[in-house]
């Protein structure tokens, strides 16, 4: 169980790995375009709209609308705006093939440490909690699955290198995953650690690849009239601080810890991670990794479901390992084993299934009139028939306001914002710049809620 890459051994079942990638690629699709409702979510919608203004009206991001991720994910919603106009399908569709690539990759990992018990395990575990809700199961477009994705094929090609070709490749892919997000600094900051201690003559090569990586990337986005000063500004600087995204209590992160940890899903994963300290050889960089991924979205201290995506690899694998060796200890057969690990971690599908129900009988359900005030908020499909409403009801060059969290509407509508800030941001920057924008383009269309969310929300 230590880092000795164990000799290929010959399958302890009969099963091909493609089948398994091919078998969770199919249900991330029942799970992320059947959960809810058939519309963007809010964050989707926020990127849609940056992503469209940029290679549909020329306006490049932080200049055509602020959210604080990466470029390259308005990228991907701009070039699906570009193909097929508004929709989230293929952004979806495009995230689960990242997801699925990060399985292989995860087998992999294990394999090379523990044989191909190990691996099976691990791409098992990991395929069945990435559909989880308490790890954004339906959320396959957003940005963890690219930089997750990025960071664990790093990982393997740096691990199992096995020439100067493969830990340039690595560096590579941890410098996409590092755009992608930024909190993939800290999966690379475990592989730093492992080179350090193992392949100290690699360290500067790799870091070297990175370094490319992201040169080659900044360039491209400098030509394409993103101003980089604005991507340090708006996905780092601006996220910290008072009205920012992290602007929470110490004790409401606590809160949120436990409740997202210890009230989910994610508890299955705690027997295997503790047993795992009881094995005398431990493959200490994997846990290493677990910390630093760890580190990261606590650093942020929203603790929102997707977040827990990070953590998932390290722990999949480890807790592969944890069976493995319990297996190996009693001579245990693995047939059993596999079940228990599917019934176990199988998730919930209530939702995709309640949604699908709906999708076959078209159910009707009763109209609520959402201006009347309250704590009642529409639904993703009714801001979607909204926006589609204001569609029809203005012109192209129309300017509309969508106020409070109305990224859903925006998307839909296909009008401009008269303010980069299209959604509720409470930092002084952004106060500030909201103020400026509204004096200087009026809008066509103005959209304010009456919800009680929105009046305590936001400054009057």
């Amino acid at each position: 169980m230590g880092n000795m890459q164990v000799p290929a051994q010959k399958p302890y079942i009969k099963i091909e790995v493609l089948y398994l990638v091919a078998i969770f690629f199919l249900l991330q699709v029942f799970v992320a375009l059947l959960t809810y409702t058939q519309a963007f979510t809010f964050d989707e919608a926020m990127w849609q709209y940056i992503g469209r203004n940029w290679l549909r009206n020329g306006l490049a991001p932080y200049a055509g609308g602020v959210d604080n991720k990466s470029p390259l994910i308005f990228f991907v919603f701009g070039l699906s705006d570009k193909l097929f106009g508004v929709n989230y399908w293929f952004p979806r569709l495009i995230g689960i093939c990242f997801q699925s690539s990060g399985l292989y990759f995860v087998y992999k990992i294990a394999r090379h440490f523990s044989g191909e018990l190990s691996g099976i395990l691990a791409i098992t575990i990991y395929g069945l909690s990435l559909l989880w809700h308490a790890t954004g199961g339906k959320y396959v477009s957003y940005t963890e699955s690219y930089a997750i994705t990025f960071i664990a094929a790093a990982f393997y090609y740096t691990v199992a290198a096995k020439n100067n070709w493969h830990l340039f490749i690595g560096g590579s892919l941890a410098g996409l995953g590092f755009f992608f997000r930024i909190t993939a600094a800290f999966g690379i900051s475990a592989i730093v650690i492992y080179l350090l201690l193992h392949k100290k003559k690699s360290v500067l090569l790799f870091i070297a690849a990175m370094m490319i990586s992201v040169g080659v990337i900044s360039i491209l986005l400098f030509f394409s009239g993103i101003n980089l000063h604005d991507v340090f500004v708006y996905s780092v600087e601006d996220n910290f601080g008072a009205g920012s995204v992290t602007d929470h209590p110490v004790f409401w992160e606590i809160d949120s810890f436990f409740n997202h940890v210890f009230y989910s899903e994610l508890v299955l994963f705690l027997p295997g991670l503790v047993g795992y300290f009881f094995i005398k050889k431990k493959n200490w960089i994997i846990i290493i990794w677990l910390i630093a991924e760890f580190a990261g979205i606590s650093l942020i201290g929203v603790f929102s479901n997707q977040h827990f995506k990070n953590v998932l690899p390290a722990l999949s694998i480890i807790n592969a390992f944890s069976i493995t060796y319990l297996k190996e200890l009693y001579s245990m057969h693995v047939r059993p084993i596999m079940i228990m690990v599917w019934i176990c971690f199988f998730p919930k599908i209530l939702e995709p299934v309640i949604s699908l129900k709906k999708v076959i009988f078209k159910s009707v359900e009763s109209k609520t009139d959402y201006c009347a005030g309250g704590n009642k908020q529409p639904d993703d499909d009714s801001k979607k028939m909204l926006g589609l409403w204001i569609k029809t009801n203005t012109v192209k060059d129309d300017q509309v306001l969508v106020a409070g969290y109305g990224a859903i509407v925006q998307a839909y509508s296909e009008r401009l914002s008269p303010c980069i800030y299209f959604n509720v941001t409470q930092t002084q920057r952004a106060k500030k710049r909201f103020n400026a924008d509204i004096v200087s383009n009026k809008p066509k269309m103005i959209l304010v809620p009456q919800s009680e969310e929105y009046i305590s929300t936001v400054d009057s």
